[in-house]
Formats: structure tokens, C-alpha cells, sequence
């Protein structure tokens, strides 16, 4: 009792402490922090900024003072306008201008192809009215040739994945870097995650980036180079990162390294003696793996526990709940597999039904009455460039997706994230409702739990993250039935309601109508029991496929008996996985028995 009760007083303190330095920093303009004043003018009239936010008031002046800068902050606070706008306020200042034939001054480096595209239109805005600043990107599914084409005649400011990037780095002979002066990652944690850990270290080579390297480099160019991290969570991997990339960095957004508003801030940007000493702290200091998640706190998360079984019709519910009590809003969907969004964006878009009577097809209408898209990794990168623009422009809509629409994007007007299956790594919880209640704004989250997998939300709290329970009966008992609403007040059990025994009804004749949707089910049926499997360290113990009844699983996917050639291919691996690891540990047996012999 007394340990909550001192969390809630940390949390308190946290958010008190945090309120004063917004407060502090409301009074903030983007030329007081020391931009130039027709970039002050662009980030009002092109993205609607009327003042700097937190995160963006501390990072600037730091970073127009050239030090090396490592920020952790929550997502949609603001972090890309923090680096892009000192390039900018540095890159319009050169005199002579700078050319097309200078190649890259700053790259910026992205672990998703849907975040590339966002940062280089918000480049674009910024870069409005200065035309001799030229933005561009090289990321992987488009024309590596017109890609070669437009590095040739010369990029200022270059958006990039990793591994497009090394690829140009090693076979474009006319890409011109030698002018490179900022490197920056961001989203740093998910690029690491995302398996580039070891083409980062070969790019930062390349290019004599190191941070051993880019002191003595430094001397002698006309420019020292200047590497800034952003991430939203903390890791070993990130800490690594920083090390090898970031020379004695500033810390910016750590709970523990506060930094204040100092009058010696001009209008170039540069910082006090005082304000360094203040900020020069050690790399070794960062460590976030038990560290509370940085998270809005205009943001209200909440969980809903349902039997496996009655997942699916209770998610249709809740979306049908949302969209009624407010037409104009977006929300989006976060599932574990390709497979899992392609047959649930298949059946939100296509399933009528009548509450009134299942015999009458003349009255039925669409489920759900809105737009309804979907973005994943497998897709075309034609297809997810167009759902991305469409996702965004839309007042009202649908999104399902994999975590490939967790990191960076912002969608603006988000106003539910829904988390149907969990997260692979606690940490992705983060991220992926940070696609909501940005800037200030208010949203909201819903996580999806199994009754066997409630402790993962202890898992959560860990990190100072907490979820109230989402008023689920009452959403459902909303729903009129049969021409009236149902008057019973407490039933046995959820999958037992009325309403929920209906609508599962209706999915399952459905579903076993339209083979095509049926094959799909039953696809996203076999990869999710993979992706089940997959989880790591101690959420192993947590999301446990020997838990799972694979029926109940099935009905999830609304297929009416368990696909059984999926079940036996599933249950054929773990078997001869078992076997496998029996004849292995023979092996060993008999190779000691004849050693112990010899």
C-alpha cells in the first residue's frame, strides 16, 4: 500500500514538475529561441505553430549551438520540427547560397518508408520559401535508377532508410557528402529494432562519423560534423548508438536531467557557459529499462478483458460504438500479423448485417459506416504511399495495421488507438498509442487482453504506465436487439450476451458464405498462432500458447471449427520440434556414455 501510494506521489510530482516547464515555455517563441524570422513565419503559416512545444523550446538552442544531442521525448511532441528547423535556420544563413551542386549538408535517417514521406513533406512546408534549400529521400521499394538521378543533380537535405542509404553510399558514385554536416536519427530505438544496428555502424564509417572520428575529422573540414539521436524509449542498444555516434552529447526530455530556460540564449542561438555545464552530463547516466515510459498526459488508456472467443464481435462493437457517438473522428487498429489486417480490413469493409431479423437481407446495411484502410509491410510501396495520404487527409476513418504505423507517422486527428493484439515488446506499447493525444491534444487507448494474459498489464506498470478498465457491458447493453432493447441486467458470462451470441452468429455464417474471406481467415488464423508464439523474454510467460484453446482462437477469426489443416501443421512443428530436441539430447547422451567409456 505505502509503495502505491508513493508511485502516485512520484507521478504527481512528475506531472507538476512538467506543468511548470510547459508553462514556462508557453511565453517561448520559435525567434526568441533563435530562428530566423521568415522560418518563425513558416512554422506558423504552413504548420499552424503558434508557439514551440517542450520538447521543441528545449532542443533548439542546444542544437543551434552545435553540441551533439541525444532527446527522449514522447511521441507527437514535436521532435521533428526540433531538428529540422536549426538545419534550416543554418543551411538559408550561407553566404554564398549553398547549390544543388553541393550535394547533402543533413541527413536524416528513418526506420520506415510511411515516415520517410512525413518528414519530407513537413521538409517541404518549412522549405517553402527558401527554393535553394533542396529536400529529397532514397528509401527502399522505390527507383533505385531515379533515385541515383536525383542524388546526381543534388540533394541539401537527404530523408533516408538505412538500408537504401548504404546502398547509395556504396554503389552512387555521384552522391556528394562531402559537405555533410548533420546526421540525425530518429525513431533511433526502432531502426535498432528493426535489425539496422550493422548497417548504421557501416554507414557512420563511411561517412568517418564515429564519434572517436569526428573530433579529429572536424579539424580539418570547414565544418564540425553535428549527430543528434531522438527516441521516444531508452535501450541498450540506443545507449550504444549514442556512444559511438554522439560526442559529448546534451541529454534532452530526461526526467532526471531537467533543463531550464537561461537568459544567455541570443538571437544566434548560442548558449552560457552556465547552461553547458548544466547540461554536459555523461552518456553512462542514461538507462531507461526500468524507467517509467514517456507518455501524454492528456492521453486516457484503459484495457478490456475478453474471452478469446468474443474478440471479434466485441472489436466490431466497440467500433461501431465509436463512429456512432462521434462521426467525425479516426481510429486506429494495431494487429500482430500482415495476414490479421488484410482479413479484417476484408471483412470491415464488406459485412452487412440486420439487427432486426437475420431473415430479412433486403434490410441489411453496412456494419460499420465509414472508411476503412490498411497499411502493412507486405503491401506495395504504391499501395501504402496511397493508403498514407489517404489515411491523413480523411475526417472520419478506419485504419488497420501492423506496427509499421507505430513509429513517427502523424496522423492528425487520431482519436482512438486500439491495441486488438498486444505488443511484442512492452516498450511498442508506447509507441504505438502515441498515435493519438499528439500535441496536445486529447485521445485515447484501448488494449485488448485475454483473461490469461491480465499480467501483462503488472508488466506495464512497471514502467509507470496504468490502465482502467473499459466499461464494456455497458457499451454492449447499448445496443438495440430485435427491434428493442434487451432489459436483462447481468448475464453469466460476456460470450453469453445477446448481443455478442448475435452478432458472432452472423460473422460465422458470413464468413463460411465467402470463400475467399474464409481462405483469408483462416491464413490470419495460422499466423497469428505463429506471431503468439514469438514473444520474448518474460511476456513469454505471460502470452502462452499452451494457454490458448486453438477453437476458441478459430471463433476469433469467426470460422465455425478450427482449421484443421492449419491446426496440424501448427501441432506437426511443435511436435517435431519435441522430437528434434529428444533425439538431440540422445546424441549428447550416447557421446558422453562413449566418452565416459574411452
Amino acid at each position: 500500500m505505502k509503495k502505491t501510494q508513493k508511485t502516485n506521489k512520484e507521478k504527481e510530482s512528475n506531472t507538476k514538475t512538467r506543468t511548470k516547464e510547459s508553462e514556462i515555455f508557453a511565453s517561448c517563441s520559435f525567434s526568441s529561441l533563435g530562428l530566423h524570422s521568415t522560418l518563425s513565419e513558416q512554422l506558423q503559416e504552413r504548420l499552424g505553430f503558434e508557439a514551440p512545444t517542450l520538447v521543441q523550446a528545449q532542443a533548439i538552442p542546444v542544437i543551434l549551438s552545435g553540441r551533439h544531442v541525444l532527446v527522449n521525448a514522447e511521441t507527437g511532441s514535436g521532435k521533428t520540427i526540433a531538428y529540422l528547423a536549426p538545419i534550416i535556420h543554418y543551411l538559408q544563413g550561407y553566404n554564398p547560397r549553398i547549390e544543388r551542386s553541393h550535394g547533402t549538408f543533413a541527413l536524416v535517417l528513418v526506420p520506415t518508408r510511411e515516415l520517410c514521406l512525413q518528414v519530407y513533406e513537413i521538409l517541404q512546408k518549412l522549405l517553402h520559401r527558401f527554393h535553394w534549400i533542396v529536400p529529397g529521400y532514397v528509401m527502399g521499394g522505390e527507383n533505385r535508377n531515379k533515385e541515383k538521378a536525383r542524388l546526381r543533380k543534388g540533394i541539401s537535405i537527404l530523408i533516408a532508410t538505412p538500408g537504401r542509404l548504404l546502398d547509395h553510399l556504396k554503389n552512387t558514385s555521384s552522391f556528394v557528402h562531402t559537405n555533410l554536416r548533420w546526421i540525425i536519427f530518429d525513431e533511433a530505438d526502432r531502426i535498432l529494432e528493426l535489425g539496422f544496428g550493422k548497417d548504421i555502424e557501416e554507414i557512420l564509417d563511411l561517412l568517418g562519423s564515429r564519434a572517436n572520428e569526428s573530433v579529429e575529422k572536424g579539424k580539418s573540414s570547414e565544418f564540425q560534423r553535428q549527430n543528434l539521436l531522438l527516441s521516444a524509449t531508452l535501450n541498450e542498444k540506443v545507449n550504444h548508438l549514442s556512444k559511438i555516434s554522439l560526442e559529448n552529447p546534451v541529454m534532452i526530455g530526461l526526467d532526471n536531467m531537467k533543463m531550464q530556460p537561461d537568459s544567455s540564449v541570443n538571437q544566434t542561438g548560442s548558449l552560457g557557459s552556465d547552461v553547458d555545464e548544466d547540461l554536459d552530463y555523461s552518456i553512462k547516466s542514461v538507462n531507461s529499462s526500468s524507467g517509467d515510459y514517456r507518455l501524454p498526459a492528456q492521453l486516457v488508456q484503459r484495457f478490456v478483458k475478453v474471452p478469446c472467443g468474443s474478440r471479434l464481435a466485441v472489436l466490431l462493437s466497440i467500433l461501431k460504438h465509436l463512429f456512432e457517438r462521434e462521426a467525425s473522428q479516426k481510429v486506429v487498429v494495431f494487429f500482430s500479423t500482415c495476414d490479421a489486417v488484410d482479413f479484417h480490413y476484408m471483412l470491415l469493409s464488406e459485412f452487412q448485417w440486420s439487427p432486426y431479423s437475420q431473415f430479412e437481407e433486403e434490410l441489411k446495411q453496412m456494419f460499420l459506416k465509414c472508411k476503412t484502410f490498411r497499411l502493412h509491410g507486405n503491401m506495395k510501396q504504391e499501395d501504402r504511399r496511397t493508403t498514407f495520404s489517404a489515411f491523413k487527409t480523411e475526417k472520419s476513418a478506419l485504419l488497420v495495421s501492423t506496427d509499421v504505423a507505430a513509429r513517427g507517422l502523424d496522423f492528425p486527428k487520431v482519436r482512438c488507438i486500439i491495441q486488438y493484439d498486444s505488443p511484442g515488446e512492452a516498450s511498442e506499447y508506447v509507441h504505438r498509442v502515441g498515435r493519438t493525444a499528439r500535441l496536445g491534444e486529447r485521445g485515447e487507448s484501448l488494449l485488448f487482453l485475454q483473461p490469461i494474459e491480465v499480467d501483462y498489464l503488472q508488466d506495464l506498470e512497471k514502467h509507470g504506465v496504468s490502465l482502467t478498465e473499459y466499461p464494456l457491458l455497458k457499451i454492449i447493453d447499448s445496443f438495440p436487439l430485435h427491434s428493442q432493447m434487451h432489459r436483462v441486467k447481468k448475464f453469466v458470462s460476456l460470450e453469453s450476451h445477446p448481443w455478442v451470441v448475435s452478432l458472432q452468429r452472423e460473422l460465422e455464417s458470413y464468413i463460411s458464405a465467402e470463400p475467399k474471406i474464409k481462405k483469408q481467415a483462416k491464413d490470419a488464423f495460422c499466423s497469428w498462432v505463429r506471431a503468439y508464439t514469438a514473444h520474448r523474454g518474460d511476456l513469454k510467460q505471460i502470452f502462452m500458447v499452451k494457454k490458448l484453446h486453438l477453437g476458441h482462437v478459430a471463433k476469433s477469426f469467426a470460422l465455425r471449427e478450427q482449421p484443421s489443416l492449419v491446426g496440424k501443421t501448427f501441432q506437426n512443428q511443435s511436435k517435431k520440434r519435441k522430437r528434434d530436441l529428444k533425439q538431440k539430447q540422445k546424441g549428447l547422451f550416447k557421446k558422453r556414455k562413449v566418452a565416459s567409456k574411452t
